[in-house]
């Protein structure tokens, strides 16, 4: 029997090793840029950047380039005219069109390639053929939302695109349309994510990928579709969305607070809550057994007891609040939040949402402030069980054992975890 191949390297997960390889075939590679091409040409003219008139217009054929303008980040632009269209290409967008364009490409190549190799050999998973129908769905239902989110032009996003943004970062929608470089850096994170986790599904099904000479002949058992499967991966997506959105609203803020003058309040706020909070729950989500294994490293070392006491910090900031001096600052939760909301003065701790009072405003409670700062004292407190739920949707999570109580305990690491891997055998030995 063949070895099984080694675990992906950091560096191979963030550069999408598995999915390049595979779209590198040449006739993957057509696919590829074929949808890029389809996406690009429907995003140009959605985004008013190219204009076909089907009847000959009275305009005179030329081309310029434009060096400045407002605002800025759009220039150096191409306008070319033509009786027949009118392109107009600024910088900055054209560069997050073709760049997400060429994700989606990638993605949706992938997501086909993937889905039908899944489905050609489900016959080598008859004990296990739901989980196997949920890993062929997973990756093109998730890059189908991405496109959904994503269809727009970065200069022109519809306006539920941009309402929807605004909503989930706690920005306002004029200030989207006035820094309308947010909306391309949006997408392009969004989409990066949803590559990430595609990737994830290669690592664990790209050998049933057609190959030279090489079938599947038995594999690890998959984790069951059941009730804490079920469970676990709405936890995780749910993580990952509010995560991603979080961690991108630090962004935001920066409509109204020059982060150059921001105060040491604000900047505390914004690293302890936004980014360790937010790229705690990435993590978790994107790769829980290597998060579940950092914890083991860490165990109780002074590394290790800093790391979870900010977490527990950061976690109670966002779900409870802040003293008043603390809200003043910009550094604020919840509970300050709601005293906002209610018309309480900033000498009570009362901070303005931002938004009015909606179901919008509720959702972003409860998922971002509610869950991330939940989550962030679960897994500063008692890491491997905040973890357990989520490692009950991958391969050999379920088999991961638990600390027993006490910080204590952590200096002594339980076996580690084993990941699942797939058995191959040549055709010529079968």
């Amino acid at each position: 029997m063949a070895e099984p191949r080694a675990r992906p390297g950091t560096w191979a997960l963030l550069s999408l090793s598995h999915s390049r390889a595979l779209v590198r075939r040449p006739r993957y590679f057509l696919v590829a840029a074929l949808v890029a091409a389809v996406y690009a040409l429907i995003a140009m003219m959605v985004g008013a950047m190219l204009q076909i008139f089907w009847t000959p217009a009275h305009l005179s054929s030329f081309w310029v380039i434009l060096t400045s303008g407002t605002p800025w980040w759009d220039y150096p632009a191409l306008l070319a005219v033509n009786p027949y269209f009118i392109l107009g290409l600024t910088f900055l967008p054209t560069l997050f069109m073709v760049l997400t364009s060429a994700g989606v490409g990638l993605g949706m190549t992938v997501a086909v390639i993937l889905s039908a190799s899944l489905l050609r050999h489900r016959r080598n998973f008859s004990a296990r053929p739901a989980a196997v129908g949920t890993a062929a769905g997973l990756t093109p239902a998730l890059i189908a939302l991405v496109t959904l989110g994503a269809c727009c032009s970065t200069t022109a996003a519809a306006t539920a695109g941009i309402g929807l943004t605004a909503q989930a970062t706690g920005t306002s929608t004029g200030a989207l349309l006035a820094n309308n470089w947010y909306l391309g850096v949006f997408q392009l994170v969004i989409l990066y994510v949803a590559l990430l986790a595609q990737e994830q599904l290669l690592t664990v099904y790209g050998a049933l990928v057609p190959s030279a000479g090489v079938t599947l002949a038995a594999s690890t058992a998959a984790p069951p579709l059941d009730r804490r499967f079920a469970a676990g991966a709405v936890l995780r997506v749910a993580l990952l969305a509010a995560g991603v959105t979080w961690s991108l609203a630090m962004v935001a803020e920066w409509f109204t607070t020059n982060p150059v003058t921001a105060s040491m309040g604000a900047w505390t706020g914004w690293i302890l809550q936004h980014q360790l909070l937010g790229f705690a729950a990435i993590l978790s989500a994107l790769v829980p057994l290597s998060t579940y294994r950092a914890f083991l490293r860490l165990g109780a070392s002074w590394p290790g007891l800093i790391v979870r006491a900010l977490l527990v910090v950061g976690g109670l900031s966002l779900a409870v609040g802040v003293p008043p001096p603390l809200a003043a600052t910009g550094w604020h939760g919840l509970v300050n939040e709601l005293l906002g909301a209610a018309g309480a003065s900033a000498a009570w701790g009362g901070v303005s949402p931002g938004l009015s009072l909606s179901a919008a405003l509720v959702l972003r409670w409860v998922f971002q402030y509610v869950l991330l700062g939940g989550f962030a004292i679960g897994l500063g407190i008692r890491p491997f069980s905040a973890l357990r739920p989520i490692l009950w949707t991958v391969v050999g999570g379920r088999e991961a054992p638990v600390p027993p109580r006490g910080v204590g305990s952590l200096l002594t690491s339980p076996p580690p975890v084993s990941e699942g891997r797939l058995t191959l055998t040549p055709e010529s030995q079968r």
